[in-house]
């Protein structure tokens, strides 16, 4: 257990597993109230339970990424609980490889499907967290979680790739219309990192040529990412905005 986000209230999105949880899990061993914002309340509830055994504070709220109005309504049950939010952790991403394809196979209701959920949960989510807390108590910081698809061209999930690089410029736009308030916003961008998803999504040859084009010549860790946003949720990157990282491994 460590001190860095002592004191401070914070939310992250789609996290009973992998990144997310990853981030969830580091924010409370390092002092924060977490609130694990998630879809399958039953795996939440244990997430928040094992945090709490570690002696943590954590808190379950529920957030649907289909369902725009829970984008709004996490932050408003943390607001009315605790009366501010100081980290706001955006993880939320999807992409469906069997559908979301190339241009010339990708439907126009699939690319419109995967744009939009990706792009609203950040959107909403940081709306209500700015207009409602940050931007009243003159501080916080927002981190949206990108991928290295939103630099790097792919062969395939042109839905996903748009809506990354989406996030990147989303987030550089708020970073610049809210820094008077003592409020950062930035965006990390993970390459391949050892998930569930990416176990159950990309083939062991894409996750060699990964490796094949990395300078660090594996894939990443989930604490990885962890240990980035940490510093950004913390004081210690107080005069860090508008900033896209990659937690890549030097990717292309």
């Amino acid at each position: 257990m460590g001190n860095r986000l002592e004191g401070k209230i914070a939310l992250v999105t789609a996290c009973t597993r992998g990144i997310g949880r990853a981030i969830a899990d580091m924010f409370v061993d390092e002092g924060a109230k977490v609130y694990y914002a998630c879809r399958n309340m039953e795996t939440g509830a244990a997430a928040v339970e094992a945090a709490r055994a570690r002696g943590g504070q954590a808190e379950l709220v529920y957030f649907e990424a289909y369902e725009p109005e829970t984008h709004r309504s996490m932050i408003n049950e943390c607001l009315a609980k605790e009366g501010r939010l100081d980290v706001l952790v955006n993880n939320f991403g999807t992409s469906n490889p069997q559908k979301d394809l190339d241009i010339m196979r990708c439907t126009y209701e699939e690319f419109e499907r995967t744009v939009n959920t990706d792009l609203s949960t950040v959107f909403n989510a940081c709306q209500e967290a700015l207009n409602k807390a940050m931007l009243p108590q003159q501080s916080g910081s927002i981190i949206n979680i990108g991928s290295v698809a939103a630099i790097c061209p792919d062969k395939t999930q042109l839905g996903y790739g748009v809506a990354k690089q989406g996030i990147n410029h989303l987030t550089k736009q708020m970073a610049r219309q809210v820094a008077y308030a003592n409020v950062r916003v930035n965006v990390l961008n993970p390459g391949i990192i050892a998930t569930d998803a990416v176990a159950r999504h990309l083939t062991p040859e894409t996750q060699v040529y990964y490796t094949a084009n990395c300078m660090i010549k594996r894939v990443g860790e989930p604490n990885e990412v962890a240990y980035m946003a940490l510093y950004l949720a913390s004081d210690e990157s107080k005069y860090v905005t508008a900033q896209v990282l990659n937690v890549s491994g030097g990717w292309m």
